[in-house]
């Protein structure tokens, strides 16, 4: 029901779709379909059922947090991060900067994370997986294992298969086919 109503937000608000490609995508492709997630995301019936969902989609893969490149994940990391405190299984949020902060102590990444730590990355948009990418070495760099990518919409444009030539699986609460159905 959760996903069905997510679904149907997605569609009404989020997904444009238009005769020709006039969308510009950030791989710098142009596009006949765009997924603006912030109209999800920065409502709050939305954000609580992504949080939800995402939730349900990395809890089995234990995490110790969840995070990704700002600003696409930063609120489904803090959704995800108070649903899992209410599950009783409480999952770090964290943040990775575009570039290493230019001051103070200089971080990449902001959350409660140490060395080791499991995290599951995360992605509001995955349509060739290079912001996901550039999230998943920040990570690596700072001794996380990464358990995969977690996106709310996989466009299914050839992020999966560049992820996958990185080790790191995709998954998806939607694919663009099915929103499009």
């Amino acid at each position: 029901m959760e996903r069905e109503k997510l679904k149907e937000l997605i569609k009404e608000r989020s997904l444009k779709v238009a005769s020709e490609p006039i969308f510009k995508l950030s791989s710098g492709k142009m596009s006949r379909f765009y997924v603006d997630l912030k109209r999800i995301t920065f409502d709050p019936e939305g954000v609580y059922l992504v949080g939800r969902l995402m939730y349900e989609l990395v809890k089995g893969h234990k995490p110790d947090g969840v995070g990704g490149l700002t600003l696409g994940a930063d609120p489904i990391a803090y959704a995800v991060s108070f649903v899992s405190l209410q599950e009783g299984n409480p999952l770090k949020p964290f943040v990775v900067r575009k570039e290493p902060k230019g001051h103070g102590m200089g971080r990449q990444i902001e959350g409660l994370l140490e060395k080791g730590n499991r995290v599951a990355v995360l992605e509001d948009v995955v349509t060739t997986a290079g912001s996901s990418l550039k999230a998943v070495r920040v990570c690596r760099e700072a001794g996380l294992e990464v358990l995969g990518v977690f996106a709310v919409v996989d466009r299914e444009e050839g992020g999966r298969e560049n992820l996958k030539k990185e080790g790191v699986e995709l998954y998806s609460l939607f694919k663009l086919s099915e929103l499009l159905e």
